[in-house]
């Protein structure tokens, strides 16, 4: 496959459950601002994603956004693609001309939905608002005043607002009374801090075990202990281990059977990995945006040629704060962890912090950052693929 990077950011529904993603993409033999280059750009993502990864490898059963060019919508490129996985994006860049207007409303009619990228209201562009889907509005370019005005303007058309880069709650909330369907933005993975919050009876116990788990003097028998006391943590683990995650020959029906066959390294994994889950009522994203952090993390570490025992552990722990609604530090002083983790997650030190570094750069799609140690950009993308599938993977199998 090409160098080629691919990324992804969720698109929510007012639910907060997945209603897609919006498909990133860089590669080294094209320049994204050339409008050739964009061009190939969206061909390369097309072929890479559908024909090489399969689509389902990077966005499972969502559908995904694709940014198109002129050129594209012109040589009617989505015609390519299946009209029910994907959302033609048309960007804010594209010359509006009655050939690009007939070409959009001719696979409007076959069935793709249309969404129009960082929408403001022109005359060259209404055309486009008669039959479009979907309106993307940034609002953290135009403020909330201009946003509300701009939503004003667009209710007689039939279009669903989808309100991109959306950072706060607060945000996510106004505008959801303003009658937004979907949502784009990092806010989804930051706490929404109440001040004087305390943890739940529920959180306390989930910590009180995140404690035992995380202790590096812990023994195999503790943890046969805790877990047997566990009714509903037994019953968890041995479902995930019979699962077809594993694929044993043979099924493991007790718990001694299961922590000798998973191990003390991979059993600390589960149980932090379950404990996280029961921690909040948050939208699945965040935590399966915990487990892609956590997989990456320790996968940088193996490329790398480290010992990898602590990376994974760094990675998940980085959004404590979004599962507790409070400050990280805070979060994260309820945990015995060695300092140097907590240097990792809080400060960025160390190798560990590297590696987050690295994983928050490529999530936050900051090209200039995704680096670490001497590892190709093009195999660091190919870890992300790697993680996302594992999260995938482990989700279907802790629910």
């Amino acid at each position: 496959m090409a160098d080629i990077l691919i990324g992804r950011q969720q698109i929510f529904d007012q639910k907060l459950n997945i209603y897609a993603y919006e498909l990133l993409f860089r590669g080294n033999d094209f320049d994204l601002n050339h409008k050739d280059g964009a061009t190939q750009a969206t061909n390369q993502v097309i072929t890479d994603t559908i024909l090489e990864l399969g689509l389902n490898t990077i966005v499972g059963p969502h559908k995904a956004f694709i940014n198109f060019t002129t050129q594209n919508i012109l040589d009617k490129t989505p015609l390519h693609l299946p009209k029910d996985r994907i959302v033609i994006e048309v960007l804010e860049n594209v010359e509006i001309d009655p050939k690009i207007v007939a070409n959009l409303k001719e696979l409007s009619k076959l069935g793709y939905i249309i969404a129009l990228d960082d929408f403001v209201f022109s005359a060259e562009w209404t055309p486009l608002v008669e039959f479009a889907d979907i309106i993307k509005l940034d609002i953290l370019e135009m403020g909330e005043s201009k946003t509300r005005e701009l939503i004003n303007r667009l209710k007689p058309y039939n279009v669903k607002l989808l309100a991109e880069k959306v950072e706060t709650y607060a945000e996510y909330q106004y505008l959801l009374e303003l009658g937004c369907n979907y949502f784009q933005g990092f806010f989804f993975n930051k706490p929404n801090i109440v001040s004087g919050k305390r943890v739940s009876v529920n959180q306390s116990t989930a910590i009180q075990l995140l404690n035992t788990v995380n202790n590096p003097d812990v023994e195999f028998d503790d943890l046969t202990k805790i877990i047997s006391l566990d009714v509903g943590l037994s019953y968890k683990l041995l479902h995930y281990i019979n699962s077809a995650f594993f694929a044993l020959p043979n099924k493991v029906s007790s718990i001694n059977h299961a922590i000798s066959y998973l191990g003390l390294k991979e059993i600390r994994r589960w149980i932090n990995i379950l404990t996280l889950a029961s921690l909040s009522n948050k939208p699945e994203a965040v935590m399966q945006n915990a487990l892609i952090r956590g997989k990456m993390c320790e996968e940088l570490a193996g490329l790398s040629g480290n010992k990898s025992d602590n990376f994974f552990l760094i990675g998940i722990l980085s959004n404590l704060d979004s599962f507790l609604d409070m400050p990280l530090d805070e979060a994260l002083s309820q945990l015995p962890l060695a300092d140097d983790i907590v240097a990792a997650i809080l400060h960025k030190k160390g190798l560990g912090g590297e590696a987050l570094t690295c994983v928050i750069s490529y999530e936050l799609w900051d090209i200039s950052s995704i680096s670490f140690k001497d590892i190709d950009q093009a195999i660091i993308g190919d870890t992300y693929i790697h993680s996302i599938n594992w999260a995938k993977d482990v989700m279907s199998n802790i629910k």
